[in-house]
């Protein structure tokens, strides 16, 4: 009579006894203890989470070193498209700051400019963000010059107020570079 054949173990058991190989592995693709260490320990968190890929019965060693080894090319592969920046002055420049606070600021400006009267917002569209001259104003709009400034200081005057803006503050202080060239191209930003 023959005995009954014990169940496979767990290969998750076995995957202490292999660290050494794959270690030695690790350093002869690597060159770097460190390098070395880490791609194991890739290697093995790979393996424990796609256990139920591997075949019971088959070779776990093979598995393992496969795994190691496409780790290994996968990772060199993906550094050979990175930019080397270890001082960080590279990705410094490639900081930017958030769009949302420019566009905060421009929806509240929006709502706000389309409070004023329609002549308010002629005259800052004219005089502030097309950038005419006030006699240039005021001869497009059949005024004269002064009513020009006295409208466009009442604009300004009556648009701070509904931003709720301290005197001398500004709406677009937080505002980005981008989000200025958006407002400036709608024709309503130097208001």
């Amino acid at each position: 009579m023959t005995a009954p054949s014990t169940p496979p173990g767990d290969p998750r058991d076995e995957l202490p006894g292999h660290l050494p190989a794959l270690r030695a592995f690790a350093m002869s693709l690597t060159r770097n203890s460190a390098r070395a260490d880490d791609l194991v320990q890739d290697t093995i968190v790979k393996a424990w989470s796609n256990i139920d890929k591997f075949r019971p019965g088959s070779n776990l060693r093979a598995w393992l070193f496969t795994i190691l080894r496409n780790t290994f090319y996968s990772d060199l592969r993906k550094r050979r498209r990175e930019l080397p920046d270890p001082d960080g002055l590279h990705a410094a420049r490639l900081c930017e700051k958030p769009a949302h606070d420019g566009r905060l600021a421009m929806n509240d400006f929006l709502r706000a400019f389309d409070q004023l009267s329609p002549e308010h917002r002629e005259v800052l569209v004219l005089v502030g963000a097309s950038g005419f001259a006030y006699e240039e104003a005021a001869q497009m709009m059949g005024v004269a010059v002064g009513t020009v400034k006295s409208r466009a200081n009442r604009a300004r005057a009556r648009l701070a107020e509904l931003l709720h803006l301290e005197k001398g503050e500004d709406i677009l202080v937080a505002a980005d570079k981008a989000a200025l060239g958006v407002i400036g191209q709608s024709g309503i930003a130097a208001a």
